[in-house]
């Protein structure tokens, strides 16, 4: 990946020379996998077996912090226990199954609305109302159900359900958080699309002058990207026009920050936005094939020498989100509506993502590569004995 100073050159040449950068060949994707509940069925089962970014590290900032939502279709609850060490559990009580968490906050205990049996931050069964009436439970394994594993990598914290097909996205993941960011908004909202439709908007900006062209266009250029990939995810540049006020500035140490966006998509939900004057992450929780839930985290840019960020730092990052939920967010939500309703008018067989959307065609191969890969598995015949 090009750290900014050749990010910056290789920019220029672009703006120089009326170029972009190109893929290698045309992707086509069929329009039955944005409407298949077989496909959508099968991405949910890969999602249990693939590393998945469930929040940002930053939403977990003390012991006892925890968030807790559905992946995948499992409800999962992620906690940071007493010694700091960040765990994910099944949000399922081991006597009814009742979920002990909602959303995110703070707590000592997890502790079942439906019995009061309650579970300490590392999982361990702590307590049973009238212990009596259970004379054989054994504590000591009737703990919450961790998952498979949690990985913290680039600031984020990832959910592996059950025994993995492959790395996914931790296969060349770059640095994307750092410590000195604070988280200083969340929401979540559900849209009436097929995940997809959400990521493909985002890896693109053949789309700039006619679906933005007074809110992002003035401001940018039209289909003029940097494309990166790593493994299965990809970087995509989108350069503000004022970048060209670098061109003589000395390279040694050179930021561009406030002088691009970066959409780091992390495969296949999720995507980390380095935006002027703040980081968004989004999550996706495909619900159904026409049905998505978002979780978007801001953060601010790393702060100087560390500290709490100052009342201009969040002044600055607040009014660049705005900017971007007022404008932008629904310009595109627009566009992706729109083709949802039209996936079943009969008009396309194929979606056909050009050279210029390579980004897109990367997406949908390594997704192909990796569902192809749950079906060898799902399908092989058993060894007998193990």
């Amino acid at each position: 990946m090009r750290n900014d100073a050749e990010l910056l050159d290789h920019i220029l040449s672009h703006i120089d020379n009326g170029t972009t950068d190109l893929g290698d060949e045309i992707w086509y994707e069929p329009v039955e996998n944005y409407s298949s509940q077989a496909r959508f069925d099968s991405e949910r089962r890969l999602m249990r077996r693939l590393p998945i970014p469930f929040c940002p590290v930053a939403a977990l900032p003390e012991p006892g912090s925890y968030v807790a939502r559905n992946s995948a279709g499992v409800p999962i609850v992620v906690v940071r226990d007493l010694d700091g060490t960040i765990r994910a559990f099944r949000n399922a009580c081991r006597h009814r199954g009742m979920q002990l968490a909602e959303g995110s906050g703070y707590t000592k205990l997890f502790r079942c609305t439906y019995h009061g049996w309650a579970y300490r931050l590392d999982g361990q069964l702590e307590y049973v109302p009238h212990d009596h009436g259970f004379p054989n439970l054994d504590k000591d394994n009737n703990g919450l159900v961790p998952v498979h594993a949690v990985n913290i990598q680039s600031g984020l914290v990832f959910i592996t359900q059950d025994q993995p097909v492959g790395p996914g996205a931790l296969e060349s993941l770059p640095d994307l958080l750092s410590d000195d960011q604070v988280l200083f908004d969340s929401d979540e909202h559900e849209d009436n699309i097929n995940w997809k439709l959400t990521a493909e908007g985002t890896l693109e900006g053949y789309h700039i002058k006619p679906t933005h062209p007074e809110s992002f266009f003035p401001y940018g250029y039209d289909n003029l990207n940097v494309i990166e990939l790593q493994g299965p995810n990809s970087r995509v540049c989108f350069p503000f026009r004022r970048i060209e006020k670098l061109r003589d500035a000395p390279r040694e140490n050179l930021s561009l920050d406030r002088m691009v966006t970066l959409v780091n998509r992390i495969f296949p939900f999720a995507s980390v936005t380095r935006l002027a004057q703040h980081y968004n992450v989004s999550l996706a929780e495909p619900e159904s094939p026409t049905r998505t839930r978002y979780f978007s985290y801001k953060l601010t840019l790393p702060i100087p020498d560390g500290g709490a960020p100052t009342e201009e730092i969040l002044a600055r990052a607040k009014k660049d989100a705005a900017f971007l939920s007022d404008t932008g967010n629904k310009e595109d939500a627009k566009v992706v509506s729109d083709i949802q309703a039209a996936i079943g008018s009969g008009a396309n067989t194929h979606y056909q993502f050009g050279r210029f959307e390579s980004a897109i065609g990367h997406l949908h191969r390594n997704l192909a590569r990796y569902l192809a890969q749950l079906n060898e598995i799902e399908h092989s015949p058993s060894v007998p004995g193990i």
